[in-house]
């Protein structure tokens, strides 16, 4: 079994550009925008458990945002149990981390995505 702990510099910066682009957006209005940002940083760190987690935390804040009692709720679970089995390499693929899909469904994963992950995740 391969324990993930640090996320590759590589891949961090893309996740990092999400996050960056997910503050923006949110901040411009756009929250529709914002949350498909909140998405892609998930799928790009749900492997690593402080960058996985991290993403909970920041749905869990947008669920305050919106007011949104079904995101808030179902972020609790996935902030507990999340960073566990991403520390373990048990993670549901591309699953983009919302409270509107089950938190253990493997997704597909957009293309552009797919490439950053499959360049950087073995390094």
């Amino acid at each position: 079994m391969k324990l993930y702990w640090t996320m590759p510099n590589g891949l961090k910066i893309f996740y990092g550009h999400e996050l960056l682009m997910y503050r923006a957006t949110m901040a411009a209005g756009n929250r529709r925008s914002a949350w498909r940002h909140l998405e892609r940083a998930h799928i790009l760190g749900q492997a690593w458990p402080r960058e996985h987690n991290y993403v909970h935390w920041l749905m869990l804040l947008y669920g305050f945002k919106i007011k949104s009692k079904r995101e808030i709720i179902g972020q609790i679970p996935r902030l507990l149990l999340g960073g566990i089995k991403s520390w373990v390499g048990v993670i549901p693929l591309g699953n983009t981390g919302g409270a509107d899909v089950p938190g253990l469904k493997p997704m597909e994963i957009p293309n552009d995505l797919q490439s950053m992950l499959s360049t950087f995740k073995n390094n």
